[in-house]
């Protein structure tokens, strides 16, 4: 959600202020796009992951006719996809060749993945090829966020872990490499955000850190956006709350194992990427076929911490005290 902003942004520019743009996404991402400006309206779909559902998918497109939507831009490459541009009867359906649906795409582009090896590319290639990537940008509600540091006693600029990441385990650094890096910083505050399935892992990291407070799945999503803009960093694994910070301009140490930064990098200046570039990585795998996570588990502390400090000349930590 975050990096299809990009695209937002470039329809603004192209097409001008005027154009509403509506969208149509999952539940969970909602709550991100009501923080971009660009969108007028988000409409969920009440489908869970992997579900086909032609019915709801059918009734959404025909409840949105009396639209008269000009244009659909259809991103995921999927026939179920491309469904509901095609019941609300839109006259230009827009997006990549793919899955037999020549019938529900008439405007239809070619996805060429070794010359747009970006998501964000892929993303304007859909309404121009080639144009200017704009990084994303999130709204923060301020009030929020002043209610947020009340609530759990944020006392100083903190640095944010993420210490989770959805797709699998070949992405999520390792717990005891967050819990040196923490030993490390034992001198700033460091908030754990995350998701309620990354709380049990954040009681590992925090267990003997007390400058650690471990957050995970005690904030929404909207929150997460809010603390995440308030901490003077962010140390995150290859994950959405990465690219939200990107979004809020939080400086970042991305830490990429089965994936690459070719692909989905932070859209931001203010990133330091760490990955160790090994033969058998980009896997893209959710577990390592080899069993060994070589690509993450071999990305010390001390790598992460050194560009942290470089990332942000930070001269008010220690220098590398871990154990």
């Amino acid at each position: 959600m975050v990096i299809a902003q990009t695209l937002f942004k470039h329809i603004k520019k192209r097409y001008g202020a005027d154009c509403a743009i509506d969208i149509i996404a999952p539940k969970w991402s909602i709550d991100v796009a009501d923080r971009m400006s660009e969108i007028r309206r988000s409409i969920a779909l009440d489908v869970k992951r992997g579900e086909f559902g032609f019915g709801k998918r059918r009734a959404l497109g025909v409840s949105l006719r009396d639209e008269r939507y000009d244009r659909a831009i259809v991103t995921p490459i999927t026939f179920k996809s491309a469904l509901v541009a095609f019941f609300a009867n839109i006259p230009i359906r827009s997006g990549f060749i793919g899955e037999a649906r020549f019938w529900l795409i008439n405007d239809r582009k070619k996805l060429d993945k070794k010359t747009m090896t970006l998501m964000a590319e892929r993303y304007l290639a859909l309404d121009e090829a080639g144009a200017e990537i704009i990084n994303p940008s999130l709204y923060i509600d301020l009030a929020n966020q002043a209610k947020l540091i009340e609530r759990f006693s944020v006392q100083t600029k903190p640095i944010a872990f993420f210490i989770g990441a959805e797709y699998g385990e070949a992405k999520r650094w390792s717990p005891k490499h967050f819990s040196a890096l923490a030993k490390a910083l034992n001198n700033k505050e460091i908030l754990l955000i995350g998701s309620h399935k990354d709380h049990l892992i954040g009681e590992l990291i925090a267990q003997d850190n007390p400058n650690v407070k471990n957050l995970c799945g005690q904030t929404t999503i909207k929150d997460a956006i809010d603390l995440i803009a308030y901490c003077e960093a962010a140390i995150a694994n290859d994950s959405g709350l990465m690219h939200i910070a990107a979004a809020v301009n939080t400086p970042i140490v991305a830490i990429y194992g089965s994936s690459t930064s070719d692909h989905t990098p932070p859209l931001t200046d203010k990133k330091a990427i760490v990955s160790l570039n090994l033969a058998c990585s980009p896997c893209f795998k959710r577990v390592c076929p080899f069993g060994h996570t070589n690509c993450l588990n071999n990305i010390t502390p001390e790598m992460v911490y050194n560009a942290l400090i470089n990332l942000t000349k930070n001269e008010n930590v220690n220098a590398y005290n871990a154990h």
